[in-house]
Parts: structure tokens; sequence; C-alpha cells
């Protein structure tokens, strides 16, 4: 069997042993006898896994079915970044977007495409490494969006502005199902699976029914109409059979866990181990994020002083941990703690930086 490594990637991610085990006995061989891999998406085999998931993640969010639709799609939140616009906006009409970094200054740019897009708050001048508290919100607008977790920076929303009677849309890739809120206060919810709720190739969207039935039809692609996939329950095309079947998978795992909030308290502990040696350390390790209220549980990002950074991922390496390069555009090192990182790997992490630390000091 092959060894484990520390597996710190941003996505795809990590994923628990168990749940690897039951994907890879599946591949062979599901219980009909049919390899997942090619099992047919209208047989009532793969029908079970599909609506299994989808209730599974409505429970989890504590959200009532009769209310919300689960949608399994592809394209990743990329194509969120304008399908949403595509099905809301339209020339003459406004969206407010609050720009909390990288991947949210690319949904901005799809959104422009369709229609008027109102910046409401930004900290691109002080390098996106606070969340913003300020808001001009524009009251006609005709959603707000938000990305909830910023995977580059290492910035995290803990509160969530009040948006009154205008709906909030969310890009949650990076922390979907990995903490708890209160999902009934968004009208839409995107996220690719490959953080912390499966494999590369689904991208799960959780939308309010009635915010559906505003959506604009006129122009729209039926493919890239939600309303489509909603009435056909995300079986319009064939669905990422494979994919969804880890996402049931990794659901039934975060049932295990205990839920949500056990799954949060499980995160935020790991979170905790490493920041911890970040601010053990001054004089070796500089946080991106300076303010703990900001402080993304998932991503923790930061520079190494003395220029050593070369060194201690040298270090990294020979210790079996991999993915913990800072993304291409801002440097430094991100150790990324998703769902499927076991506390062992944090610990190992934590360690390894205590000791490089006093080596170095």
């Amino acid at each position: 069997m092959l060894e484990r490594f520390h597996n710190f990637n941003p996505g795809p991610a990590a994923l628990p042993k168990s749940v690897l085990n039951e994907v890879a006995q599946a591949v062979y061989g599901t219980e009909g006898g049919t390899s997942i891999l090619t099992v047919s998406h209208r047989s009532p085999e793969y029908e079970e896994i599909h609506f299994s998931a989808q209730k599974k993640i409505l429970h989890l969010m504590e959200l009532p079915h009769e209310e919300y639709d689960v949608l399994f799609l592809q394209g990743g939140a990329s194509q969120q970044f304008a399908m949403l616009p595509m099905n809301f906006l339209r020339l003459g009409q406004t969206a407010d977007y609050i720009n909390t970094g990288y991947w949210s200054k690319r949904a901005i740019d799809e959104a422009k495409l369709y229609g008027n897009v109102n910046v409401a708050a930004s900290y691109k001048n002080s390098g996106y490494f606070h969340i913003p508290e300020q808001f001009s919100f524009n009251p006609d607008a005709r959603y707000v969006h938000l990305t909830t977790n910023n995977t580059i920076e290492g910035t995290q929303w803990n509160g969530i502005p009040d948006t009154k009677d205008v709906p909030l849309v969310v890009d949650a890739s990076s922390d979907f199902l990995a903490i708890q809120r209160d999902f009934s206060r968004f009208a839409l919810v995107y996220a690719g699976a490959q953080k912390n709720v499966g494999s590369a190739g689904v991208t799960i969207v959780v939308a309010r029914k009635s915010f559906l039935e505003t959506s604009v039809s006129e122009d729209v692609a039926r493919i890239f109409f939600y309303k489509t996939h909603s009435e056909n329950k995300s079986l319009y095309n064939t669905p990422a059979v494979f994919e969804i079947f880890v996402v049931s998978k990794m659901l039934e795992w975060i049932e295990l866990q205990g839920g949500l909030l056990a799954i949060e308290d499980k995160n935020r502990h790991k979170a905790q181990i490493v920041y911890g040696v970040l601010d053990e350390f001054p004089a070796i390790y500089e946080p991106a994020v300076k303010e703990a209220k900001d402080r993304s549980v998932m991503n923790v990002t930061f520079r190494l002083r003395q220029g050593l950074e070369k060194d201690f991922l040298a270090g990294t390496e020979k210790r079996q941990m991999i993915g913990l390069a800072g993304h291409r555009s801002v440097g430094g090192i991100r150790a990324s703690l998703y769902n499927g990182l076991p506390l062992e790997s944090a610990q190992a992490l934590a360690e390894y930086m205590q000791e490089f630390a006093r080596l170095n000091s």
C-alpha cells in the first residue's frame, strides 16, 4: 500500500482514508456489481446515490427541501461566476459585489459583462488581508455576492453582513460544509466540491426555489439556466457520476463525525495549532492576516522572514508534506486545512515549524 503524505494541497484536497477506501472499492464494483465509473446515470442504483446526496446536503445545512433545491453542475466556481449574472442580471440592472480577493475579483469581472456592478466594499489597496466591516449596498440591487473564504489571501468571513431584502449569494467553494453557518440567510450558495466535500469535477449549488423563480430566461442557453437543472433534478445532461458518488461518501463521513458543528470544532482546532506557532515565533514567521477575527480556518497563509522560504519548503518535502507553496500570484506559504486533512497532519506541520524556528532563531 502506498504511504500517505501530509496533503496540504489547496484543491483538489485531501480525502479521509476511509472515504478513499470506499471509493477505490466502488471503482471495481458497487453492490450492484457495476463499477461506479460505468454505471448508468438513469439506473436505480445511481439515482439512489444522486437523490440521497441531495437530501444529505440539505439535512446538514438544516434547510427544508420544500424551499431549497440542490443542483449538481459542472464547470467549477468559475462557471458560476458567469452563470449567476447570466440568470439574474441584465443591462440597466445592478448587482452588489464585495471584493475580498482574487476569486471575488474574477466573479466581478464576469458580472460586468451582463449588467452594472456596484463594489459594495473592498480591501484591494491593503492587499485583501482584512474582511470589510463597512458597506455601500444598493437597495435596488438584484443580489449581493460575497466569497465566504479567500483561499489565496487567507481570510474568512465570521459574521455575514445584513443585506436587508436583497438576496445574498455566496461563493462558498473553500469552506462549504466545513463550518456551521445560518444557511437560511443565503438565496444561493455555490461551491466546487474538491476542497471539503469531494473530488474535482462537480459543482454544488444550493438555491432557494423562490429566488430561482426571479431568474431571467430570455437569451440564456438551456444548459446555463438554473431552472433547467432544477426542473430536471440535475439530470438534464449526464451528471458527474463518479464525483457525485465521492460527494455522497464524504457526506456520510461528515455525518459520522457529528455533523457541521463537530467538523467545525475539528477544523478550528487544526487551524489554532498552526496559527499558534506563527504567533509564537514572530521573528521567523509573518502571518499574512494579522487580525485573528479575519483569519481563515481553511487556509493559513504566511511568509518567512530572513529569506528562509526555500529552506522551509525543502524541509517539508523531506517530511512528506505536500502542497505548502503559496498561490503563484502571491507566493509565500499556504497550509490548507480542509475537512479531509487529519489532525495528525496539522500537528506534524506545527512540530516542524517549531523545530525550524528554533534552528533559525
